[in-house]
């Protein structure tokens, strides 16, 4: 007798994934400045927008990079295929030595509009609570599906970062607007829109006290700090640190948005703290440029910037964990960058430079100025992205208790703040909103 069985194969299926998208197709135009127009559908906000059109290569972590304050003013086009698949997080976090009140980079999207090839309808992840579609329409900011983002990224490389208009639903329609009605954020201080307005302390209780000054700080990199035992003030990016700088440990700049030619006055308010002052100072992408500027190096335009987590570094001299000759890739999100001169302002040296356009990367001081400063074009807290670079926060945390052992003060108790600055979680999060 034979016994005759039937396997069937098992029917696949995403239990958890969740519907997103509009149930009825709304018409999306992209127009670019120089002529280009890319049709497609809208599956975001219901309103229609101006910004600068810039591209990212980011494979994951296009829900960190819409929290960037330094995408402020900017209609980001991801060139991944597929954007959304994961969903959105709950992005709340506890204000405490391990966090700083959120989850992303900062409490709202901050790019002006959002460009993908293919917009995922349904999402699945443990952390999700909404789709994609859906956090855009709560933050009120429209998005395109539908488009060929490789043919708009060979534009953007050929030609340069291009002015552009989203239209959405009946705008769609309507023909490209004229050169003169397209709107340039890069004219506005766009710093001053995403800095604190009023200073605000986290980890209060820290073993060494470092100044922020914030020209629109992703909160990785605040958390990067406090989570090595730091209690940090975050100051207005204008601050006059040189008030009160005696009272810390240590300065940290920060990242942030536009034109670096718009906060000249934190340049020169640097200058002075770095004649000055002695302890060590640390900044990264619109802080490495305030630094460059403040040490003499001009900052200019790139063609069309380096947005993405895989941009490789060539490391020129050795500081902490950082070994000259090395390559370390890194994430990266800016337009400007410091020009390469010789001979370099005295007292300073490169520090890194980029693997594939020479751009500088990085510039410190020098053994011999007695100074220790830093700066880095790209994001060593790399959310997200890579970990190459991640104890330049160890190394500078490092650096300013050694200094303040070296003064006779004890690394593990904090001097009392004069100042009247409110701890978090009043304000914390509204530094980058």
């Amino acid at each position: 007798m034979f016994v005759r069985y039937i396997i069937r194969a098992p029917q696949l299926s995403r239990g958890l994934a969740t519907h997103a998208g509009p149930a009825v197709a709304v018409p999306a135009t992209l127009h670019l400045k120089s002529g280009q127009s890319f049709y497609g559908k809208s599956f975001g906000a219901p309103r229609s927008t101006y910004g600068e059109t810039v591209f990212s290569t980011s494979i994951t972590s296009y829900t960190e990079s819409m929290t960037d304050p330094s995408y402020r003013g900017q209609i980001l086009v991801f060139t991944t295929p597929m954007i959304g698949n994961y969903g959105v997080p709950s992005n709340i976090a506890p204000f405490d030595s391990q966090d700083v009140g959120v989850i992303l980079e900062s409490q709202n999207i901050q790019a002006a509009a959002i460009v993908v090839g293919d917009v995922a309808e349904k999402f699945s992840h443990y952390k999700a609570v909404e789709s994609l579609a859906d956090w855009c329409k709560r933050h009120n900011i429209p998005a395109i599906t539908g488009v060929d983002t490789r043919a708009i990224t060979r534009l953007l490389r050929d030609q340069g970062t291009t002015l552009g208009r989203l239209a959405i639903g009946a705008d769609a329609a309507l023909p490209s607007p004229e050169a003169t009605e397209f709107w340039d954020p890069s004219k506005e201080n766009l710093v001053d829109q995403v800095s604190t307005k009023v200073p605000y302390e986290l980890n209060p209780t820290g073993s060494i006290k470092i100044a922020v000054l914030d020209f629109g700080a992703k909160a990785n990199i605040l958390r990067a700090l406090v989570r090595r035992d730091a209690a940090i003030t975050v100051l207005p990016w204008n601050y006059d640190f040189n008030s009160v700088r005696d009272q810390y440990d240590g300065l940290f700049l920060t990242n942030g948005p536009g034109d670096p030619g718009h906060c000249m006055e934190a340049a020169l308010k640097l200058r002075r703290t770095l004649l000055e002052w002695n302890k060590p100072v640390f900044g990264i992408c619109m802080g490495h440029q305030i630094i460059g500027m403040a040490a003499g190096l001009d900052a200019y335009r790139m063609t069309f910037g380096n947005r993405g987590h895989n941009q490789p570094v060539l490391a020129l001299a050795s500081a902490g964990s950082i070994k000259a000759g090395r390559v370390y890739v890194t994430s990266q999100n800016h337009q400007y960058a410091l020009k390469l001169q010789d001979p370099f302002p005295q007292g300073w040296e490169p520090f890194f430079i980029n693997c594939n356009d020479s751009s500088v990367e990085g510039i410190k001081s020098t053994a011999d100025s007695g100074k220790k400063v830093w700066g880095v074009q790209f994001h060593p807290e790399s959310a997200g992205g890579p970990l190459d670079t991640i104890e330049m926060f160890t190394d500078f945390v490092a650096e300013c208790k050694l200094h303040k052992a070296q003064m006779g003060e004890n690394v593990d108790t904090v001097v009392e703040e004069p100042l009247d600055i409110p701890v978090a979680p009043r304000v914390a999060v509204a530094a980058t909103a």
